[in-house]
C-alpha cells in the first residue's frame, strides 16, 4: 500500500507454496482423500463427501455496501483465516471460484489481495479447476437439447415465445444480452427470441452450489422450468431427459477445490455465483466439507449485508440445515466518506465530517446482522490513508452501539496484521451469544416474503410491481413455487434499487419489474430496478493490462 508497496501479483509470485497434501494434513485430509491438480491444487475425492459431518464454528463474512473504493472482503475473509490459524485454531475459508466477466471487466482478480490472499493466484483467477467450464457446457446442453426437440416435431408443446431458458458464457459481453436464433432456414432450427446471461448468474450455477450430492444435483437438473406451453403449463428439464447427462457434465466439477492462502492454510474455493443476480455463497458441498475437517470455518457472501448476508441466511443456510455463529462486517475509512459525500478524488484526504455523515450506512448493515440473531464484529480494513481520527470516529460510533469493532491491517501485514482481532472473533464465538434465525417463513406469499425484505432489509417504504411482476407471481404460486425462498436481483451499490444513491437512504419505494423461477435451486428470483443478468465490459476493460511476461508469468491480473 503506497507507491512502494508490491503489487498483488508480485506478492502472489515471490511466495513459496506448501504441497497441497501437507496443506490437506493439516486438517485431517490423507493423500488418498485427494485428486492432485498439480502439486499446489487439489479436488476432493467423492468417498470423503460421502461422510460429511458438519461440526464446526461458521463465521460469514459480509460488508456495507460497496464502492468504487473497494471494501476487500475476501481479503479479510482470507487474511482473517491466516491470522485464526496463527493463534492457534485448526481453521479452514471457504470461498467462491472469480468468473471470468469481472476478472477482464473491472475488478481484476478475486483471490483475496496483498499478503492475504490465496493461491495460486493466477490459476484460481483463470480457467482453475475447469469448474465453470463444466457449468456451462451443462447449461450449453439443456438449451441445445431444448431448441432440438422445438426442430423435432415438439412433442411437449412447447410455445417458442414462453421459452425462459438462457444459454451463458462466463465472459461480460453485453451484445448478447437479447439476440434471435434459428435464422437460416429450416434446418438451422426454430427461429426465437433468445439471450444469454453471465455463467455466474445462471441457475445450473446455483443449483451447482446448493447441491448436496450427485443425486441431489441431478433432480435439481431436471426441475428446472424452461418454459411454458401455450395454454402456460411448465416445461422442466426432466421432461426433456436431459438431466443425467448434465449431471455427468458437472460429476467431477461438484466436487470441492482445496487450495492454500499465501500463509500456507487451507482454503476451500468452489463455485461462484453472483449476489447481486443469485445467492452469492460458495458451495454448500464446499462450506460442508471445510466444517467435517475444521474447528472454526470463515466464509463470505458477495457485496453488502442486504445482498449476500440475506440469501446467505434465508437460502444457503435454509436450505443446507446450517446455523452461523458470528458474522465479521467489514468496512473501511474511504468508502464510509463517500457514503458520506466525499468527492472520490479526495478520499485520501481526512475528513471526520464525511466520515460521520456516512456512519448510517454502517447503522443499516449492523441492523441486518443483528435482526439475523447474529452477533456483529465489525471490521475495519485499513488502508495507509486512514488517519487514527477517522478511525476513532468508527470505533466511537461501534462503541456507542455497543458493537465490537477492531482494525484489521491483513494486506499488508498477513495473518499477523489480524492476530488481535482473531482472538475478539474466538471469544464472540464462545460466548455463545449467537441466535441465528430466519427472516421470513417460506410459506409467506411471494410478495409478503418480497415485501419483507425490501422494507426490513433495504428500508424502503413502498414496494411497487409491475403488471408482468403481478402476472409472473401468480403464475409462480399456481405452479407450485409460492412456498419457496426469494433471492432479491438488485444492485450492489445501493440499499435501494438505484445505483445512485448512497449511505442509507429512506423514504424510497423498490418496483419490482419480474419475478422468474429458479425452480431446481429451489427459490424464485425478484428483479428489482435495472438489474442485468449480463454485465457489460467498462470503458477500458481490466483486460488491457493483462499480459504475459517473459518468463510465462501473468502480469496485471491484480
Amino acid at each position: 500500500m503506497g507507491n512502494s508497496f508490491p503489487p498483488d501479483f508480485e506478492i502472489a509470485r515471490r511466495a513459496t507454496l506448501r504441497p497441497i497434501a501437507d496443506v490437506a494434513a493439516e486438517i485431517g485430509l490423507g493423500a488418498d482423500d485427494l485428486d492432485m491438480y498439480g502439486s499446489n491444487k487439489a479436488k476432493v475425492r467423492p468417498h470423503v463427501l460421502d461422510k460429511l459431518e458438519p461440526r464446526s464454528k461458521l463465521v460469514i463474512v459480509t460488508a456495507i455496501t460497496p464502492t468504487r473504493a473497494g471494501e476487500g472482503k475476501t481479503t479479510v475473509t482470507v487474511g482473517l483465516a491466516q491470522a485464526l490459524r496463527r493463534i492457534g485454531q485448526k481453521v479452514a475459508a471457504a470461498i467462491r471460484e472469480p468468473s471470468l466477466g469481472p476478472v477482464f471487466g473491472i475488478k481484476g482478480g478475486a483471490a483475496g489481495g496483498g499478503y492475504s490472499q490465496v493461491l495460486p493466484m493466477e490459476d484460481i483467477n483463470l480457467h482453475f479447476t475447469g469448474d465453470l467450464h463444466a457449468i456451462g457446457s451443462a447449461n450449453a446442453l439443456l438449451a441445445a437439447v431444448l431448441d432440438n426437440h422445438l426442430q423435432q416435431g415438439n412433442a411437449l408443446g412447447i410455445d417458442p415465445r414462453r421459452i425462459t431458458w438462457r444459454r451463458c458464457v462466463d465472459m461480460n459481453d453485453r451484445a448478447l444480452r437479447r439476440i434471435v436464433i434459428g435464422l437460416g432456414g429450416a434446418m438451422s432450427g426454430v427461429p426465437r427470441e433468445d439471450g444469454f446471461v453471465i455463467t455466474a448468474a445462471s441457475e445450473v450455477m446455483a443449483i451447482f452450489c446448493l447441491a448436496t450430492s450427485l443425486e441431489d444435483l441431478e433432480t435439481r437438473l431436471g426441475n428446472i422450468i424452461v418454459g411454458a406451453t401455450s395454454d402456460n403449463r411448465p416445461v422442466r428439464a426432466a421432461q426433456l431427459q436431459v438431466a443425467g447427462a448434465m449431471t455427468m457434465l458437472l460429476r467431477d466439477a461438484l466436487r470441492p477445490n482445496l487450495v492454500q492462502n499465501i500463509e500456507g492454510g487451507a482454503a476451500f474455493v468452489h463455485g461462484g455465483p453472483f449476489a447481486n443476480i443469485a445467492h452469492g455463497c460458495n458451495s454448500l458441498m464446499a462450506t460442508m466439507t471445510a466444517m467435517t475437517h475444521a474447528d472454526i470455518v470463515v466464509t463470505e457472501a458477495g457485496f453488502g449485508s442486504d445482498l449476500g448476508f440475506e440469501k446467505f441466511c434465508n437460502i444457503k443456510c435454509r436450505l443446507g440445515g446450517l446455523r452461523p455463529d458470528a458474522a465479521v462486517l467489514v468496512t473501511t475509512v474511504r468508502a464510509l466518506k463517500l457514503h458520506g459525500g466525499a468527492e472520490a478524488n479526495r478520499l485520501t484526504e481526512e475528513s471526520v465530517n464525511a466520515l460521520v455523515a456516512g456512519l448510517p450506512n454502517l447503522d443499516a448493515h449492523i441492523d441486518n446482522v443483528q435482526q439475523h440473531g447474529l452477533p456483529p464484529l465489525v471490521a475495519i480494513n485499513r488502508f495507509v490513508s486512514d488517519t487514527e481520527a477517522e478511525i476513532e470516529a468508527v470505533l466511537s460510533h461501534c462503541s456507542a452501539r455497543g458493537v465490537d469493532a477492531d482494525v484489521l491491517d491483513i494486506h499488508a501485514r498477513g495473518g499477523e496484521g489480524g492476530e488481535r482481532f482473531a482472538r475478539k472473533l474466538v471469544e464472540t464465538i464462545e460466548q455463545g451469544k449467537a441466535e441465528f434465525q430466519h427472516l421470513y417463513p417460506t410459506d409467506l406469499p411471494i410478495r409478503d416474503k418480497i415485501n419483507l425484505i425490501a422494507k426490513k432489509v433495504y428500508g424502503a417504504t413502498r414496494v411497487e410491481y409491475t403488471p408482468k411482476a403481478v402476472k409472473s407471481i401468480e403464475f409462480l404460486e399456481a405452479n407450485g413455487l409460492g412456498d419457496t425462498p426469494v433471492c432479491m436481483a438488485k444492485t450492489p451499490a445501493s440499499l435501494t434499487d438505484d445505483p445512485s444513491r448512497f449511505g442509507r437512504p429512506t423514504g424510497f419505494t423498490v418496483r419490482v419489474g419480474d419475478v422468474t423461477p429458479s425452480a431446481g435451486a429451489g427459490f424464485v428470483v425478484a428483479h428489482l430496478g435495472s438489474v442485468m443478468t449480463m454485465p457489460g465490459l467498462p470503458r477500458v476493460p481490466a483486460a488491457n493490462r493483462m499480459r504475459l511476461t517473459a518468463d510465462g508469468g501473468v502480469e496485471g491480473l491484480f
